[in-house]
């Protein structure tokens, strides 16, 4: 995951301060990975992933099963975690030269990342941007102070998807993966669009600040490495509403305390004395 400025991480994930002074805000990202179950999505793809190393590496790990069954064990079972891991650097990396390509800045050459960047090119030709004229706003952090939360916007584009090709306002999320479908997308994609289609906020990156702008239509591009798609997303007032819920059960577990005293049988005396009594 990319690190915007006044991002950190805590135990409780990642919080932003607010550079004016006013209580730390939680990450968007933070809200969903809390209060959204993703393990209907992760569990059969680290279960699909282990199960396909087994097979393909048999031989060998019949060979260590006996004499190095703890190590092996280890190894198999961090897996999904070395894979998960590996995607997210190649996301943050991807996100980074994104943001140099519609800011017009060199991209560093990454050979991973190329077939990226080449389908966002691809993209930005089929829809006829002009960098300088289409683009609001890249990498752009957004704040909702009443509401306590942050987060960072991936692009604010101008489209022409309205009647007659009316330029329209577009908050767009960027998301890659080496195996998902490019028209695949998550339902919480859209709860992280709602939120940050209505912060309040704009932070500059000089850290003056500007009304969030009206954004009109909202979508997640997904980038492949061989393919790409814009899949508009419904992030209106009733999914900002289900992220509200969300912020809400992810405050109380935050704050919410991590262990409790046991409940201890009366001793034997007590029991006699009130018997007694």
């Amino acid at each position: 995951m990319t690190s915007p400025r006044h991002a950190y991480d805590t135990d409780n994930g990642r919080y932003y301060t607010d550079p004016a002074g006013g209580p730390d805000l939680v990450s968007v990202t933070n809200v969903i990975d809390t209060a959204v179950n993703k393990s209907r999505a992760l569990v059969p793809w680290g279960v699909k992933l282990t199960v396909e190393h087994v097979l393909d590496n048999a031989v060998d790990i019949a060979r260590r099963v006996l004499a190095e069954r703890p190590a092996l064990t280890q190894e198999i079972k961090a897996l999904h975690r070395d894979a998960k891991e590996v995607a997210a650097d190649l996301g943050d990396r991807i996100h980074k030269a994104a943001e140099a390509r519609v800011l017009g800045a060199p991209v560093a050459a990454d050979a991973e990342v190329a077939p990226y960047i080449a389908q966002l090119d691809l993209w930005l030709a089929a829809w006829n941007v002009d960098l300088s004229e289409h683009v609001e706003a890249t990498e752009i952090t957004v704040l909702h102070r009443r509401l306590g939360y942050a987060g960072t916007a991936d692009l604010l584009i101008w489209l022409p998807t309205g009647p007659r090709r009316r330029p329209e306002l577009w908050l767009i999320d960027y998301k890659t993966s080496a195996t998902r479908p490019a028209k695949s997308v998550y339902p919480e994609n859209t709860l992280q669009l709602a939120a940050l289609r209505y912060a309040e906020t704009v932070l500059l990156p000089d850290d003056t600040e500007a009304p969030m702008p009206r954004i009109e239509r909202t979508g997640v591009l997904n980038l492949r490495a061989r393919s790409h798609a814009l899949v508009p997303m419904p992030a209106g007032r009733a999914a900002h509403k289900a992220f509200r819920g969300a912020l809400a059960t992810t405050r109380w577990l935050h704050a919410a305390a991590s262990s409790h005293l046991a409940l201890l049988p009366p001793r034997a005396d007590e029991s006699s004395n009130r018997k007694a009594a």
